[in-house]
C-alpha cells in the first residue's frame, strides 16, 4: 500500500471523527450465508484397494505372494463383520426392554404433564457402565430418525463450571443434527446481535427453527458432577421449561437415595419422573463366546490358552462387553496378520497352484510332525514321501484335513451345548456356563471330567418320559446315528405294546431298589438289593444301556484335544503370551529386568553378557545394581564411590572422574523419574529407596 494511500485514509477517518468515537458497529463485508470454497482430495478406487492390501505385510520372510496378502485381509475382514454383526444383535437383544421403557417415557411426559417439574429419567446402571452408552446411542438415533428431537450427553469433565457446561449442552444439541459446520455457521448467520456460545437463546432459536419436541440431557456419570453445579444447571434449565422442552436423564452406578442427598430439598422438588434399571449383564459375555465359538457356520476358534485368559480378565475385574468383544478382535487380527496358514480361511483361494514357500510353511507346523509320525507308525511311507516332496499332494491333504478339522471343532462346540443343556435338564449342577465346559473341551479334559460321569450315571436312572424329553436335545451327531434311530424306534414300539404300564423304569432306579434287615450279632444290618423286574421294565433297562453305551462312545471320539488335529494352526489360535501381554501388560517386571539384566535387551558379546556389573553397562542399569545391594536409606556419597569404583577397575584407573561424574547425576535422575528413589528428609545427604524389585 503506498504512503499516499495511507495519507489519504487519515485525513478521511480525521474528517469524519472515527478515531475519536467510543462506539463502533461491525458490518462484514462478505455475504450473509457464503462459505469460503474447499477443495476436496478424491481418492481413487485403485488407492483404496491399494492402502488396504499394504495393511497386512508379506510373511514367509517377505516371499508371500501380494494375492496371499490380500486373501488374508480379505478373510480377516469378511470373518469380523460377521462375528460383530453377531456381538451387536446380541447387545441390542440385552438393551431392548430398558430402551422401550425410556423411550415410551421420554415421548409420553412433558412438563404440563409434571405440573411444571422438569421429566427426570433415574437409571441405576451399577457396574455395568458401558450398557448407559449404548442405550443413549440408540436413542438418539431414534429422536433423530423420527425428527423429534435427540440426545445430549455429557461426562463431569464436560461440566466444569455453570458456563461450559451451558455451552456444552448448547454445542451437542446443534452437532447432533447439524455437525461442527452447522454449528459455527449458526453462531454466525443468525440475525440480530451475536450471542455469546453459552445464552440459553441460542438453544430457544435452534428448538424453533428445528421444531425439536424431546431435547434429552444425559449425565452419564451424575455421581461425579459437582453439586453446586448441578444445583445451578438444574435450577437455571427448570425457568427455561416454558421454552425449551427438556428431559432430564441420570445415569447412576450407586443407588438413588445416596444421589438425592447430594441435592438440595428445592432442587429435588423441581424433578419428577420415573426410576430405571439396567439389569447386570453378567452372562452377555459368556452369550457372546457361546455365539462366536459354538455356532454350526463356525470357520475359526478361540483356543484353550486364549479363553482362560478372556474369563480370567472377566472374573478378576468386570468387564464390558466392548472391552471383551476388542480383545476378541485383537486375537483374530493376530492369527491373520502374522499366520500365513490364514489364507485357507478365505472362501475364494489361490490354492490351486502351490507355492514353495506356503508348503515349506505347512512342513514345519508341530502337528505336521506329529502327524507323519503317526503314519510311519501305521507304516504309511510312501505317503510319507509324498507329502515331503509332493507339494500338489501335500496342498490336497491339508485341504481335505482342514475342512475335516473345522467339522470336528463344530462337533466339539455341539458337545459342548449338548451337556450344558443336560446339566441344567437333570439338575446336576448349580451354576456351569458354557465358557467353563469350553475351556475344558478345548484342553481335551471334558471327556473324562466329573460333568461327564455324572449325566452318564443320571441316564442309567432316567424314566422312559424323561428319556424322551432328553431326545429332543440331542445334537446331530447323534441323531444322525442309525443306531439311536434303532433305539428311538424300540421306545416307541416298547409304548406301543404296554401302554398302561407307562413310565417304564430302569434296574438302577432308587424304586427298584429293596432294602432289607438281618440280625447278625445282634447288630441290625441294611441289605441292599434289587426288586423283580417286569417284563417291560427289564427291555426298557437294556435300551437304556445301549442309549448309555451310545452316547459315551460318541462322546469319547468327539471330545478329542483340538491340539492334536492335523493342521489346527490354519483355524485354530492359542497363543497365550502374547494377548496377555498386550491386555495385561506388566511394565514394572520389564523395567527391572532390564535394569538388573540390561544385556537381556543389548547385543553384546559372552564375556560381557555374563558380568554382573560392568562399566560397559547403561550407568542407569550400574547405579540401580548398586542400588539394590543397599538398605532403605542410603548414602549419596557411598553410592558415588561405588559407582566410580566400577569405572575405574575397568580402565585401571585412567578414568576421567568429571565424566563419570557426569553419568552418575544424570542415572540418578533417571532412577528419581522413575520413582525408584526420592530424597530424604530424615538425612540430606541420603535417598531413600521407594521401591524394591519383584514386589
Amino acid at each position: 500500500m503506498s504512503a499516499e494511500h495511507l495519507e489519504t485514509e487519515a485525513s478521511a477517518a480525521t474528517k469524519d471523527g472515527s478515531n475519536t468515537q467510543g462506539v463502533y458497529i461491525y458490518r462484514p463485508s462478505k455475504v450473509q450465508g457464503e462459505r469460503p470454497s474447499k477443495r476436496r482430495k478424491v481418492q481413487s478406487e485403485n488407492e483404496v484397494v491399494d492402502a488396504n492390501s499394504r495393511l497386512f505385510v508379506p510373511l514367509l520372510n517377505g516371499e508371500e505372494s501380494e494375492a496371499s496378502v490380500e486373501l488374508r485381509y480379505k478373510a480377516y475382514q469378511e470373518l469380523w463383520s460377521a462375528q460383530e454383526g453377531k456381538i451387536q444383535s446380541i447387545l441390542d437383544d440385552v438393551d431392548f426392554d430398558v430402551l422401550e421403557n425410556v423411550s415410551s417415557f421420554i415421548k409420553s411426559t412433558s412438563p404440563q404433564t409434571y405440573d411444571g417439574c422438569i421429566p427426570t429419567a433415574l437409571i441405576t446402571v451399577g457396574s455395568n457402565v458401558s450398557s448407559l452408552g449404548r442405550l443413549l446411542t440408540r436413542l438418539n438415533e431414534q429422536l433423530i430418525s423420527t425428527g423429534e428431537g435427540g440426545v445430549v450427553a455429557l461426562e463431569s469433565g464436560d461440566a466444569p463450571n455453570l458456563k461450559t457446561t451451558l455451552k456444552n449442552i448448547i454445542r451437542g444439541a446443534i452437532t447432533n443434527t447439524e455437525g461442527n459446520d452447522g454449528y459455527h455457521s449458526f453462531l454466525t448467520d443468525r440475525e440480530g446481535p451475536r450471542l455469546l456460545g453459552y445464552d440459553l437463546d441460542l438453544l430457544g432459536d435452534y428448538v424453533k427453527r428445528k421444531g425439536v419436541k424431546k431435547l434429552v440431557i444425559a449425565l452419564r456419570d451424575s455421581e461425579a458432577f459437582d453439586p453446586s453445579i448441578l444445583t445451578d444447571l438444574l435450577s437455571l434449565l427448570s425457568s427455561w421449561l416454558d421454552r425449551l422442552p427438556i428431559t432430564l436423564l441420570f445415569g447412576i452406578s450407586t443407588s438413588v437415595e445416596l444421589f438425592e442427598s447430594r441435592l438440595p430439598r428445592s432442587i429435588v422438588s423441581l424433578l419428577r419422573g420415573r426410576y430405571f434399571e439396567i439389569h447386570e449383564a453378567s452372562n452377555c459375555v459368556d452369550r457372546i463366546y457361546e455365539r462366536l465359538q459354538a455356532e454350526m457356520d463356525g470357520r475359526f476358534w478361540l483356543g484353550r490358552n486364549i479363553t482362560a485368559v478372556l474369563f480370567e480378565r472377566s472374573s478378576d475385574n468386570f468387564q464390558t462387553p466392548e472391552a471383551f468383544s476388542r480383545t476378541v478382535k485383537y486375537a483374530y487380527m493376530t492369527h491373520f496378520f502374522a499366520n500365513p496358514l490364514a489364507v485357507f480361511l478365505a472362501r475364494e483361494g489361490p490354492l490351486t497352484a502351490p507355492s514353495d514357500h506356503l508348503c515349506e510353511a505347512i512342513r514345519n507346523v508341530p502337528s505336521f510332525r506329529r502327524y507323519c509320525e503317526d503314519l510311519v507308525e501305521e507304516g504309511c511311507f510312501d505317503q510319507v514321501r509324498n507329502l515331503l516332496e509332493d507339494d500338489n499332494f501335500l496342498l490336497q491333504q491339508s485341504l481335505q484335513h482342514f475342512e475335516y478339522g473345522q467339522q470336528r471343532m463344530r462337533e466339539i462346540f455341539q458337545a459342548v451345548k449338548f451337556i450344558h443343556a443336560l446339566l441344567k435338564q437333570l439338575n446336576l449342577t448349580k451354576r456351569t456356563s458354557i465358557s467353563d465346559l469350553s475351556v475344558r473341551a478345548l484342553a481335551g479334559e471334558l471327556q473324562s471330567s466329573s460333568y461327564v460321569e455324572d449325566i452318564l450315571k443320571a441316564i442309567k436312572t432316567l424314566d422312559s418320559a424323561r428319556l424322551q424329553e432328553l431326545f429332543s436335545l440331542l445334537p446331530e451327531f447323534l441323531t444322525e446315528q442309525s443306531e439311536f434311530q434303532e433305539l428311538q424306534g424300540n421306545v416307541e414300539a416298547l409304548k406301543q405294546s404296554y401302554p398302561d404300564a407307562q413310565p417304564f423304569r430302569t434296574e438302577y432306579d432308587s424304586v427298584n431298589s429293596v432294602v432289607s434287615t438281618s440280625v447278625v450279632q445282634q447288630r441290625v444290618k441294611l441289605n441292599k438289593g434289587k426288586a423283580k423286574l417286569s417284563e417291560q421294565d427289564v427291555e426298557y433297562t437294556n435300551i437304556v444301556d445301549r442309549f448309555y453305551a451310545l452316547i459315551e462312545k460318541c462322546l469319547t471320539e468327539i471330545l478329542l484335544r483340538p491340539q492334536d488335529l492335523f493342521f489346527h494352526e490354519a483355524f485354530l489360535i492359542d497363543m497365550k503370551n502374547p494377548l496377555k501381554e498386550v491386555f495385561a501388560p506388566r511394565p514394572r517386571f520389564a523395567i527391572e529386568r532390564a535394569l538388573s539384566s540390561p544385556f537381556d535387551y543389548l547385543v553384546s558379546d559372552s564375556e560381557t553378557a555374563n558380568t554382573k556389573i560392568s562399566a560397559k553397562q547403561p550407568a542407569t542399569a550400574i547405579l540401580y545394581q548398586l542400588y539394590l545391594e543397599s538398605g532403605s536409606l542410603v548414602n549419596i556419597y557411598d553410592l558415588w564411590q561405588a559407582f566410580y569404583a566400577v569405572f575405574e577397575s575397568d580402565q585401571s584407573g585412567n578414568c576421567d572422574e568429571r565424566v563419570v561424574m557426569t553419568l552418575f547425576y544424570r542415572a540418578i535422575s533417571e532412577l528419581k523419574v522413575l520413582g525408584v528413589v526420592k530424597n530424604s528428609r530424615k538425612k540430606t545427604d541420603h535417598v531413600a529407596k521407594t521401591a524394591w524389585m519383584g514386589l
